[in-house]
């Protein structure tokens, strides 16, 4: 297949402004732009499909261009429901150096990263109704689907002249830069279009986009923060630990989709492993496959095997074997507490409410129902300080099969 049929293939063409882009991207090297607001300082794997779809076409041979918007940013895209929150001048500054590392590592410092209040703040508002605002007819803009969907509820001028905006962007980087392609998430048609529409009635020439499907849940949500299940791309806000148990229990539903989205993997690879994975599911090789490629595409080797090997202790219980900081890692969000003096084991699991009366700790004890540190234990007297704890800093308690406690060493 060419570039455009593998694009095609994956599901990530959904809307395409230009006849001829079939031909711009399988016979021509263009430049070509994504972009992004600023609004937080790490970008998150909503992002992520369309910087995987960047590569592709940086990986075919064609330039990418990033933008942050720290322009835009400041402004905010218009939100089907509501108006964003202001964003302040230094949080931008501080979410635009976040997201630029992660931008460098992705593409191996291969892209160009631009800013657009670079080319903006010295823009005063009589230049801007002049040299844009002029060219955009209002009922045009009142036709846009996000604009259309606020009138009810209302929409500021500011978040109403956003368009105009994102379409002067894409003017700027096809003047300065001969960038003649946006590609984007589908929610951002109607911006898109603007940008083109501008560039055609101020220079008479053609311009080119695509955008792809916005890339859901099994439940059918974006891969948004603001929808409150945001993976991060910064390991430090979302561990490969944490992707990689995100991943591996994927939907069968929605599994292939991702192969096909988020890895380089190719369609006779990818047909391969849906055709083990169907034969056997219980087995979930596709959900491996798809963390495999995606955390080593996004973290590394190391990191993929890392999440793994603390994934497969888990499931063997033999949590020794993992460091403090893993532990730390593997159990965010489980009951924790701290451990600030020697404590037995009877009074642990009562003071802390792992179970409800001594007596309940003994009938657990007495059934093999409590572990400390993987290693089952029945001695209530068991005494309980750093001398055990893993790194001599946590321990992990686990009553039954799947109720894990932390301890934490003071």
């Amino acid at each position: 297949m060419n570039l455009f049929e593998d694009l095609k293939w994956r599901g990530l063409i959904k809307d395409v402004a230009g006849e001829d882009i079939e031909k711009k991207l399988n016979e021509e090297k263009i430049t070509f732009y994504w972009g992004t607001d600023p609004t937080a300082d790490s970008l998150h794997i909503g992002h992520y499909s369309s910087l995987v779809t960047a590569k592709r076409l940086y990986k075919a041979g064609h330039n990418p261009i990033l933008l942050v918007g720290g322009a835009t940013g400041l402004i905010g895209d218009p939100r089907p429901t509501a108006e964003r929150e202001i964003i302040a001048f230094d949080t931008i500054a501080k979410n635009i150096e976040g997201i630029k590392s992660q931008i460098d590592k992705i593409f191996d410092g291969n892209a160009e990263l631009v800013n657009n209040y670079d080319w903006t703040k010295e823009m005063d508002l009589i230049t801007f109704l002049r040299d844009v605002g002029k060219y955009i007819n209002i009922n045009y803009m009142l036709d846009k689907d996000i604009i259309r969907r606020r009138l009810e509820t209302g929409i500021t001028f500011a978040e109403f002249t956003y368009t105009l905006m994102q379409g002067y962007d894409f003017l700027h980087l096809f003047e300065e830069k001969n960038c003649i392609m946006q590609v984007e998430g589908s929610d951002q048609w109607g911006n898109i279009t603007t940008g083109i529409d501008l560039i055609y009635k101020k220079t008479g020439k053609k311009a080119y986009a695509f955008t792809m499907p916005l890339i859901l849940d099994a439940n059918g949500n974006k891969f948004g923060k603001s929808e409150g299940n945001a993976l991060w791309l910064d390991i430090n806000k979302t561990s490969s630990y944490e992707l990689y148990q995100y991943l591996i229990n994927s939907d069968d539903s929605k599994v292939e989709e991702y192969l096909k989205v988020f890895t380089f993997l190719s369609k006779e690879e990818i047909e391969k492993i849906m055709k083990e994975h169907v034969e056997a599911p219980h087995l979930r090789i596709a959900q491996k496959a798809l963390a495999k490629e995606f955390i080593t595409d996004l973290h590394g080797a190391l990191e993929y095997e890392k999440a793994l090997k603390m994934s497969e202790v888990l499931f063997s219980g033999n949590v020794s074997d993992l460091s403090a900081n893993e532990i730390e890692i593997c159990f965010k969000g489980v009951p924790n507490f701290e451990i600030t003096e020697d404590i037995t084991l009877i009074d642990m699991l009562v003071n802390n409410n792992i179970t409800s009366s001594r007596r309940e700790a003994r009938e657990f004890l007495n059934s093999n129902a409590i572990s400390v540190n993987g290693n089952i234990v029945t001695d209530e007297n068991m005494l309980i300080n750093n001398n055990i704890a893993i790194d001599n800093k946590v321990i992990v308690i686990r009553r039954g099969k799947k109720k894990y406690f932390l301890g934490i060493i003071k």
